[in-house]
């Protein structure tokens, strides 16, 4: 794929245009006016991305309150460029101002304390009820504890990051406090679990400081999985080539211990001790799903929530959408697809609301870049199609598509990237 044609599959331009609406095959044309409640619960790249194109998309009929416990929301792109010292985290945070004041969304700022699907309203921590006539839960992801031993002190220091936020601060100094003869120790959980490319990623730009700033070091990737999990091209050349020396990489390595006293973790692929242990639980999805009594798909020991694809409504309870991380489709758990599921179910939430029939043929994508260096980075892209056989979004064409390399061109468009993504999700 050429550099432009992957800028196309973004919907986004490599000058900086903003996003075109490139989630939809085709939005329904109708004389219609779109009238309903919406609430939305959970303010991150989905549930923003939705809130603001319900009310684009579907005008002063549609009333949308976001429900969300944050003032900021910390993004967890670009969260691993925080560990290495080239992003603080006040550089990664976003508020929703813009989402009140420019489109007139409602905003929230509590959690949610119950949900009735029934009498169809949510029930806020402050005692506040929400009354809706479609609800979005968009919670993100919550983890499976780690089997972790040792001292109440030292246990603390045993942290995943995988939300930005205190974590990343905490496991940014224990990185900075390193030496050339430390070593980095980071587990990858058993797929799927959000952002695919997200920890080879952490591995190498933690490989890439220790080089440039300690002298040297080493990185181990403990993974649960088989195999590199996403941009197996690029990761395999990083490690071999660009890190070689620093990073060792161990598939099917599944935890089973870790005892925080003496920094040490237990796989099935043998005992590794570190300076600092990166330590990402098994994911699953957010425990709100599961307490409000709207269940997860398919069977009881299923982690994630069933939705219909062609407008996130869930598989068990009707009128309640479900859309990013803790939704269960065939699609990577990722910030570029929760933007695109948010619009797919956006205008099918608006079409429900004129009566009209809504889209039958959605296209989402999913596009991240990775950081290989401080100065180089790679890519990946895919376009998935609803496939009506399967009932299912299906990657179209060959697949998933990586970049041929990491290179500094890479870097310069990952930030515009960034930049466009974010913007089309809070501003």
């Amino acid at each position: 794929m050429k550099r432009r044609d992957f800028f196309a599959s973004l919907g986004v331009t490599a000058v900086g245009l903003p996003f075109l609406p490139s989630a939809l095959a085709e939005q329904t044309s109708t004389s219609a006016v779109a009238v309903g409640r919406v609430v939305v619960v959970g303010g991150g790249m989905a549930g923003t991305t939705v809130a603001k194109y319900l009310r684009l998309w579907g005008g002063t009929g549609v009333d949308v309150t976001l429900v969300e416990p944050n003032a900021t929301y910390y993004s967890s792109i670009f969260s691993n460029m925080i560990l290495t010292g080239e992003r603080t985290l006040s550089q990664l945070s976003f508020n929703y101002a813009i989402l009140t004041s420019k489109y007139g969304v409602k905003v929230q700022n509590y959690s949610v304390k119950s949900i009735d699907p029934i009498g169809k309203k949510v029930t806020l921590s402050n005692g506040s009820s929400l009354p809706f006539d479609r609800l979005v839960i968009a919670p993100g992801i919550d983890f499976e504890a780690l089997p972790l031993s040792g001292t109440a002190t030292n246990k603390a220091k045993i942290v995943h990051a995988w939300k930005a936020g205190a974590q990343t601060l905490s496991l940014q100094s224990q990185i900075k406090a390193m030496t050339s003869k430390d070593t980095f120790i980071v587990t990858i959980p058993p797929s799927p679990y959000r952002c695919p490319p997200g920890p080879y990623e952490r591995a190498c730009v933690v490989a890439d400081y220790l080089k440039r700033t300690k002298g040297g070091g080493k990185v181990i990737i403990l993974d649960a999985n088989s195999k590199i999990q996403a941009e197996s091209q690029n990761f395999t050349t990083a490690f071999n080539v660009t890190h070689k020396g620093i990073i060792t990489y161990v598939p099917n390595a599944q935890i089973t211990g870790i005892n925080a006293d003496t920094m040490s973790v237990n796989t099935s692929a043998g005992t590794f001790s570190g300076k600092v242990i990166n330590a990402i639980p098994t994911h699953k999805g957010a425990d709100l799903i599961t307490k409000s009594g709207i269940g997860l798909a398919n069977s009881p020991d299923s982690k994630w929530a069933g939705v219909n694809v062609l407008s996130y409504e869930s598989t068990a309870v009707p009128f309640i959408h479900i859309i990013g991380d803790s939704a269960a489709t065939t699609q990577p758990k990722a910030g570029h697809i929760a933007n695109a599921e948010a619009k797919v179910c956006a205008d099918a939430i608006i079409q429900y609301f004129k009566g009209s029939a809504i889209n039958q043929s959605p296209i989402t994508n999913s596009s991240c870049f990775t950081p290989i260096t401080k100065t180089t980075a790679s890519w990946l892209s895919v376009v998935y199609r609803y496939d009506p056989a399967t009932r299912t979004m299906v990657a179209t064409g060959s697949g998933v598509t990586e970049s041929d390399g990491a290179t500094s061109e890479n870097h310069e468009d990952m930030l515009k990237w960034f930049t466009n993504l974010m913007s089309d999700t809070f501003k």
